[in-house]
């Protein structure tokens, strides 16, 4: 019986992929692509620019899949390079000073504080002062505060897909928190003092 390619182990899809097999790397490509366009959107916040880095991210990794030594996982190796690529574009869009705003930007959901017409525009509101803070870190604490606050990842899987240590991870965090929550601290202020 001929088995199916989504049950195939990474590690075989991998060799398979060094080997040239475009099936085989769609599989690899298949499996983690969600989690990338998270990770490359929450980065950009523009749907667009996020479809163009996703495909160079996997155009990129088929390309140098013979050089992948499996040192890591293919996931993990294949973030790096979609982490590199968002940070890469983001310097060149400052150097060319083409901030994206950020009103129709949906990477945190919907918020389920309340129903009422006050507070979901509060809430609203919120989140966008929320993604502005976040989008105004430095480069190295953006990425680091977005695969371990939204992302959801453990400090060691963000120190080797960053190529730091667990210590820095967890300084870059704590930087970026204190950051947001400085930003945030007059908008909620007038909140408070509204309610």
């Amino acid at each position: 019986m001929k088995t199916l390619i989504a049950d195939v182990p990474e590690k075989e899809l991998v060799e398979r992929s060094r080997k040239g097999d475009v099936d085989a790397f769609s599989e690899l490509a298949r499996r983690n692509w969600e989690t990338i366009y998270r990770i490359i959107y929450r980065h950009t916040g523009n749907p667009s620019d996020t479809d163009d880095l996703l495909q160079e991210t996997f155009f990129r990794a088929f390309r140098a899949i013979k050089r992948f030594k499996g040192k890591s996982s293919f996931s993990t190796w294949v973030f790096r390079i979609a982490i590199n690529q968002s940070l890469n574009f983001l310097k060149k869009k400052k150097k060319e000073k083409q901030m994206e705003t950020f009103e129709d930007r949906k990477a945190w959901g919907e918020s389920s504080w309340s129903t009422s017409p006050d507070s979901k525009a509060i809430s609203r509101e919120l989140r966008a002062k929320l993604e502005e803070a976040v989008d105004s870190l430095p480069l190295a604490y953006r990425s680091t505060f977005i695969l371990v606050a939204l992302e959801g990842m453990k400090h060691n899987q963000v120190a080797k897909l960053l190529g730091c240590s667990e210590n820095t991870v967890s300084w870059r965090v704590h930087k970026a928190r204190k950051i947001i929550q400085a930003k945030l601290e007059p908008y909620l202020g007038e909140v408070n003092h509204g309610l």
